[in-house]
């Protein structure tokens, strides 16, 4: 007979989840699973609504990562127009974009991860989140804080508020940057640099101690993809797609992201409402691959900017195959995406393109369809619309980081759940374990869910008394 333990939902983390594993007669692990069962179906609400009005709308699926919405979307329209949109619009979307990485990465490590590292994986939940722990590691916290307080005021300052801003558009971006927001942004810098090296210096003595953890929270083999720009670095807003393997050799390069559907596959699985994307030319089972982070430095050739060149090169120094292939080093990356994002926001500051004028090409459509990309916090997001004469949307597919990162997170929860559960009655802190692997990945499950097949349905109709009225399943 099977024993199925559940840890439900799973903690610290974007969005709700599950985790399910199935033990045998003797106490060890059969399989497991990590489910994501919230559905929120975005890309049928797309579904006659004008172009024009998608970015806006798009920026509301996430509000850990609107503003990649609304980019990626933003390019979709770019694309449907058949515009090129003026580089001082280019220039405020680049902007923003790092100021979204800067404050998600800070949430995801300095909240929902370090907790496990500072308090400790065996440490009694109550006292294992970031809230309990501004007793003994203010300064930490409120550094984590401030971070995303200074890429929320970029947002801001930028896209006109700090949550779902919708002044990116087809064609370019609404309005012009003044340039008062440039010596407000500019003092914050000393402060965000320091913080980020402390994560860095706060991180690294982690590693001895969590060996074992390290090599069972998901380390095992599979492909690595990311944008690099044409001189193979780090490119969050545009690029093409580079893979490497888990040896680092090249699989392909120069791919077109335009092109994704030629050589990304999606499927669908009943445990749960993702799904899943393998890269078609190995196939399913072998065309897993990461997206994010950790995928982004394993196919750069670097950072392109001085203080994340020196990280990167650290980070690096954690692999012994080519590439660094721990799913727990996806903390280590981005504090090192994070130290780039300060140094970007800081070059484009002082770039006197970003305060141009002309920030915005009009036009009708031009093309029944269009792909707008970018590389989200969690990886390589896509928006794909289709629409009629009139600019109004008839079919839309996203392609989320999360989903992508599906097959990687089924295979570190079943590796952690492996190592550390043995029997039906895991210590807490192993089953934290099992949790801390998909923390790793930063899920973001709101973005991600869509729909396949019927879902289950119950529906009650009650009058003003309360009295049922009508009842429908499926």
């Amino acid at each position: 007979m099977t024993t199925k333990l559940v840890i439900d939902p799973v903690t610290r983390i974007e969005g709700h989840a599950k985790i399910s594993i199935d033990l045998d007669d003797h106490g060890k692990v059969k399989d497991a699973h990590f489910h994501i069962a919230e559905f929120r179906g975005f890309e049928k609400m797309c579904e006659g609504r004008a172009v024009d009005e998608m970015p806006g709308f798009m920026s509301r699926v996430c509000g850990i990562c609107p503003v990649s919405h609304a980019v990626a979307s933003s390019k979709a329209g770019d694309a449907i127009l058949g515009v090129e949109i003026p580089a001082a619009a280019e220039k405020q979307r680049r902007l923003v974009g790092l100021a979204q990485v800067l404050q998600s990465h800070a949430l995801s490590f300095f909240h929902l991860s370090s907790p496990d590292l500072l308090v400790g994986l065996d440490a009694d939940p109550k006292q294992r989140h970031f809230l309990a722990m501004a007793e003994n590691e203010a300064d930490f916290v409120r550094r984590g804080i401030r971070l995303r307080q200074f890429g929320q005021r970029t947002i801001e300052l930028v896209g006109g508020r700090k949550i779902h801003p919708g002044w990116s558009v087809p064609g370019g971006v609404n309005h012009p940057l003044p340039r008062a927001v440039k010596d407000e942004l500019l003092a914050w810098l000393p402060e965000a640099y320091a913080s980020v090296e402390l994560g860095l210096a706060r991180l690294e003595p982690f590693f001895a101690p969590l060996a074992e953890e390290i090599a069972a929270l998901g380390d095992f083999p599979s492909l690595f993809l990311g944008l690099v720009d044409k001189d193979g670095n780090v490119d969050f807003y545009d690029g093409t797609i580079r893979i490497v393997d888990s040896y680092g050799g090249v699989v392909a390069e120069r791919l077109d992201p335009r092109q994704y559907q030629s050589f990304i596959g999606e499927v669908a699985e009943a445990y749960t409402y993702v799904k899943p994307t393998y890269f078609k030319p190995l196939g399913y089972e072998r065309g897993m691959y990461r997206v994010g982070p950790l995928a982004r430095l394993n196919v750069c050739k670097g950072m392109g900017t001085p203080r994340a060149d020196k990280a990167l090169a650290q980070f690096r120094g954690l692999g012994t195959l080519g590439v660094v292939s721990q799913s727990f080093h996806y903390h280590f990356a981005r504090l090192v995406e994070m130290l780039h994002c300060v140094e970007k926001i800081e070059e484009l500051l002082y770039d006197e393109g970003l305060y141009g004028a002309k920030v915005r090409a009009i036009a009708r459509p031009n093309h029944p369809s269009g792909i707008g990309f970018c590389e989200a916090p969690r990886g390589i997001l896509w928006h794909q619309y289709s629409v009629d004469d009139d600019g109004r949307v008839l079919k839309a597919n996203l392609l989320i980081a999360t989903q992508q990162n599906n097959g990687a997170m089924q295979a570190a929860v079943k590796q952690a759940a492996t190592r550390f559960i043995d029997g039906a009655t895991p210590a807490e802190g192993m089953l934290n374990r099992v949790e801390a692997a998909i923390r790793c990945y930063d899920p973001c499950l709101s973005c991600s869910t869509h729909a396949m097949g019927q879902m289950a349905l119950s529906v009650d109709v009650r009058g003003p008394d309360g009295a049922l009225a009508y009842h429908f399943e499926r």
